[in-house]
Formats: structure tokens, sequence, C-alpha cells
């Protein structure tokens, strides 16, 4: 799925705004969220610790993966600096959330998967003893289904 995030920086209103859109449909990006923030306290949150502006980013409504609010916390931290931008445009895709794994650990992966254990035939050996006959549970099995004289005369042809 692809999202985009829009940062919004209004100086003077001192709000920070972020929209969170998403590809509801193909190829047509749907605005899912938007989350307004003091721009004072965004900026106190920065001047702390990144840690610290990325917890005053997250709310109930936009709680993006740490990957994309890494950075979004970027863009805003550049927005703050004299002469930047007031606004970006992150876009982003679910599946780079996920490291491919590259042929190495794929070729050792199937170096631990060694056969030398057990041989199918062994596997599949028929000699099971459960027992079963045994403790009368298969001889005394009642069947619940009966078959009627007509279904049964096609059988037998």
């Amino acid at each position: 799925m692809k999202q985009k995030y829009v940062v919004l920086l209004d100086n003077e209103t001192e709000k920070l705004a972020i929209q969170e859109y998403a590809e509801l449909d193909k190829e047509m990006l749907s605005l899912l969220c938007e989350e307004t923030y003091d721009a004072k306290a965004i900026k106190t949150a920065m001047e702390k610790d990144r840690n610290t502006l990325i917890q005053a980013l997250r709310t109930h409504n936009m709680y993006p993966p740490g990957a994309y609010t890494e950075r979004i916390a970027d863009a805003i931290i550049e927005m703050f600096q004299p002469g930047a931008n007031t606004s970006a445009e992150l876009f982003f895709e679910e599946r780079e959330m996920f490291d491919p794994m590259d042929e190495e650990t794929i070729n050792e992966s199937d170096d631990d998967d060694d056969d030398t254990g057990m041989e199918v035939d062994e596997l599949l050996d028929d000699n099971i003893d459960d027992g079963f006959e045994e403790k009368g549970i298969i001889k005394d099995l009642k069947k619940s289904i009966q078959i009627s004289d007509e279904d049964a005369s096609i059988d037998d042809a």
C-alpha cells in the first residue's frame, strides 16, 4: 500500500499540520487523517531530543510506523531551520518496511535444511501400532448414519 504524508508549517498561525494519505483505490490517494499541532510545542519537543519530538507527533489518530515517523521528524526538523521550506511531501510504500532477504542468507538457510536425517520411506512406514482395535474403540464404533435401501442397491450394482 502506498502512503503519503504532507507536512505543513504555518508560521503566521504557529501551527504544524500533518496529513496522512493512503492508496485505497489504484493510483488514487485518499485523505485518512489530518492532525494539527502547536508549532511552539513541537519546537520545544524538538529542542529536547529526537525521541521527544517523535512522541509529540504520535497521537491516537495518527500513529505512523517507526520508519515513517523518523522521516517525518527529519522533515520537521529541517522545516524549523531558517529559510527552509514550510511544506514537505513524504511518500512511502509498505513493502519498503520489509527487508528483502539477500541471496547469501537464502543460500545459508538452504544449506541448513540438510536431509541427512530420516528417509521418506521411513516417514511413510505402515507399521503404526496405535492399539485402537485392542482397546475396542474401533470394534464398538456405532454408525449414526444409515444407508437407505435404495442407495444400497445402487452401490451393489
